[in-house]
């Protein structure tokens, strides 16, 4: 019982939470497509949040049977954007149902076929939809739409569609946000928003996850940092910055695409500042001189004017990009680190994860740690850290060796209650001036 009111206590906070980044968002927007269309567009649409401009009147087009990756620099709306269309603050049309997988994953003590089998939900509100619609009018176009919906809801198949799922995925019972994942793939919305969805998924599970939304013939939208599965999965790309600006084509088109574009704006604007540096010469130097020059200074000022009133090219703005700065660690002679003969169990009567394990790492070493989820990857940093120690073997670090370890929880290491500045102040008290941690920070 307790278990149960921890969860239920965490998933109120969450609500909390939500709730609060709803009240500070404001969204506008007019829905540009038929009521009863399979596409969505909304035009003249605006977001911002806690008063910060994020969108201002742009439009959002979603056209059925099309993915789109949502790209943007961090902080720079892509995750509240989807928030606001999943909460429906803007006019979705009420047929398209809407699917959102979010980052901020609601704790569940549910089974997997528990959170599989709340599609029920769904059924039986389209079934009181068709036997309303049936008595209306029995050859009604929305009516047969609701038909293939139940189909496909189809109870009988749902615990073969959920095992093929589940083996896809990679599932394990600990492992909350694959349950939502698992959830959004089988009830498969008319609409299906995943912000993350490759995040805690190992290579295999990536692999299989990126071939399963191929299939996905509705409309798709995503928000991830891999370009390998935007290019996989993708056939559209919006990139987000104050406006909603669409490519076709996946990741690395988009790139080619928006390098072309940009190359030519640049051209253009250097044209115009060309011309209107040279005509605003030509009105200074003979705006007084004689009547016919004069005249050609005015009508040089007036082809200036309507230059100006119709819009110039702006300069392109690049991306800012995040440069990570390393400090000199020394010299130190191999190896760094020596793993000996090391076996790991976490109980003596538990299985062996690591058995007799032989290996060095030095300075110029390189290392990606790669395997399906529950093979051991975390265990063996920790084992590395010396936050585990081994069953049997040993591991020798030298003396003057500093780790530093990104932890995949680590927001549930952090003490949110401190600011950035805070918390570093905290974790290295001998560095005693802020400017120089602001320094560091960035």
């Amino acid at each position: 019982m307790a278990e149960t009111t921890e969860v239920d206590l965490l998933t109120k906070e969450l609500e909390d939470f939500e709730m609060k980044k709803a009240a500070a968002r404001a969204v506008t927007g007019v829905l540009a497509s038929h009521p009863n269309s399979t596409d969505v567009h909304i035009i003249n649409l605006s977001l911002t949040f806690h008063g910060q401009e994020l969108l201002s009147d742009t439009k959002l087009e979603l056209n059925s049977g099309c993915c789109y990756g949502l790209i943007g620099l961090n902080g720079i709306g892509k995750s509240m954007l989807l928030s606001a269309i999943g909460k429906r603050e803007v006019p979705i049309p009420e047929h398209i149902d809407i699917y959102h997988l979010t980052r901020e994953m609601p704790p569940s003590d549910k089974t997997a076929l528990q959170c599989v089998m709340e599609v029920n939900t769904e059924r039986a509100m389209l079934e009181r939809e068709a036997e309303r619609l049936a008595h209306e009018d029995a050859e009604c176009e929305k009516l047969m739409e609701l038909y293939e919906r139940l189909e496909e809801l189809d109870a009988d198949k749902a615990e073969m569609r959920a095992s093929r799922i589940l083996h896809g995925l990679g599932f394990t019972p600990a492992m909350q946000r694959k349950k939502l994942r698992l959830q959004a793939l089988y009830i498969r919305p008319f609409m299906l928003l995943l912000d993350e969805p490759t995040s805690h998924l190992d290579l295999d599970a990536c692999v299989w996850l990126e071939e399963e939304l191929k299939t996905f013939k509705r409309i798709l939208v995503l928000v991830s940092h891999s370009q390998d599965f935007l290019n996989g999965v993708c056939t559209n790309i919006i990139h987000m910055h104050k406006k909603l600006k669409y490519y076709t084509g996946n990741y690395d088109q988009y790139v080619k695409t928006r390098l072309e574009l940009e190359e030519n704006q640049m051209k253009r604007f250097h044209w115009e500042q060309d011309q209107i540096a040279h005509m605003k010469n030509y009105i200074a130097r003979f705006g007084h001189g004689s009547a016919k020059l004069a005249r050609q200074a005015q009508s040089k000022e007036k082809t200036l004017q309507k230059m100006m009133a119709s819009g110039l090219t702006e300069r392109v703005v690049s991306d800012k990009t995040l440069s990570f700065y390393f400090p000199p660690c020394g010299k130190i002679p191999p190896p760094v680190i020596m793993v000996q003969n090391v076996s790991f169990k976490y109980t003596k009567d538990g299985p062996c994860i690591y058995n007799n394990l032989e290996f060095g790492i030095d300075l110029d070493t390189r290392v990606a740690l790669v395997g399906p989820n529950g093979a051991g990857k975390s265990t063996l940093l920790k084992l590395l850290t010396g936050e585990l120690l081994p069953t049997d073997g040993m591991i020798r670090k030298h003396s003057h060796v500093k780790i530093g370890r990104y932890h995949q929880h680590l927001q549930e290491q952090l003490d949110l209650d401190l600011s950035p500045l805070e918390y570093m102040m905290k974790c290295f008290p001998e560095i005693k001036d802020k400017e120089e941690m602001r320094k560091i920070i960035g």
